[in-house]
């Protein structure tokens, strides 16, 4: 099984409507991702732009579509698109989320929570097979944003991904704003949930901006929107991750109101410069 092997560096969302800029640039990032739904029709402008960012850097394929989280049997047509997807590009990495988003033949437009059971644990390590065996790759699996918690819920979410991973030899993407949206909804500390993460078995890390409103008591809400710049207290979880981990493939998602690329990139390059600078104090 081909293992996750993104180098160690910051990268960025690709949008076309950078490919221009990202030609001229002179400025090289670590890598780009692409969600993998928007490339799984024959040909025409989108893979054009894939092929060329395929040629000149590395590539990371993020799934929105598999619904790895449902009890119902994985859709094999998505999954035999998605292996032509890989065995054409050949990614260094596919990721996906713990989350569903189908039912029966109905596909949503949300990522879902689940109830952390045994049940639920057994049902997503054998879609995880499943997905492996048939892309002969090992996968990341990303810990959600979450707005509820389910009462049947009998395992913490850490130890939760921990044994999805023990159990299938998967990978885990990490997504450092997601810990922070759900920390702040569920009055969690966020510091102690990444104290519990299984950091050994991460990946690829992800960072986003979040839109801050208030529920219905006037309690903060954040909602994971990936429509504005990285908030200060994320930077400092990034950071904090970073320094016990070490360096590790870090990208910045961007998907709403997309800024220009040089903003973009600026976004990175703030990945980049904790990247160098934890990577520097370790070698101290």
């Amino acid at each position: 099984m081909q293992r996750s092997h993104l180098p160690r560096e910051a990268g960025v969302g690709f949008k076309p409507e950078h490919f221009n800029a990202i030609k001229e640039d002179r400025q090289p990032i670590g890598f780009f991702e692409v969600h993998a739904e928007n490339y799984m029709g024959a040909g025409g402008p989108p893979h054009a732009h894939l092929k060329h960012i395929r040629e000149n850097y590395a590539l990371s394929l993020h799934g929105v579509g598999l619904s790895i989280g449902s009890m119902h049997d994985l859709d094999r047509d998505h999954l035999s698109r998605l292996k032509s997807l890989c065995d054409r590009y050949e990614p260094e990495s596919f990721s996906e989320h713990l989350a569903w988003s189908s039912h029966d033949t109905v596909f949503l437009n949300d990522l879902l929570p689940l109830p952390y059971t045994n049940e639920t644990l057994d049902r997503i390590v054998q879609h995880i097979d499943e997905v492996q065996t048939t892309l002969r790759r090992q996968m990341l699996l990303e810990n959600p944003a979450t707005y509820l918690l389910f009462a049947e819920s009998t395992i913490p979410e850490t130890e939760f991904l921990a044994e999805i991973a023990r159990r299938t030899g998967c990978g885990l993407l990490l997504d450092v704003n997601n810990v922070f949206v759900s920390a702040t909804n569920h009055r969690l500390d966020a510091e102690a949930y990444l104290a519990d993460f299984p950091l050994q078995h991460v990946g690829e890390i992800h960072l986003s901006g979040h839109a801050e409103t208030v529920d219905e008591t006037g309690a903060p809400l954040l909602i994971d929107t990936h429509d504005k710049e990285i908030a200060d207290p994320v930077w400092a979880l990034y950071e904090s991750v970073v320094a016990r981990s070490g360096p590790a493939a870090s990208l910045v998602e961007w998907d709403d109101n997309v800024p220009a690329w040089p903003v973009l990139r600026g976004e990175a390059q703030s990945a980049q410069a904790i990247l160098d600078r934890v990577g520097k104090q370790a070698a101290a």
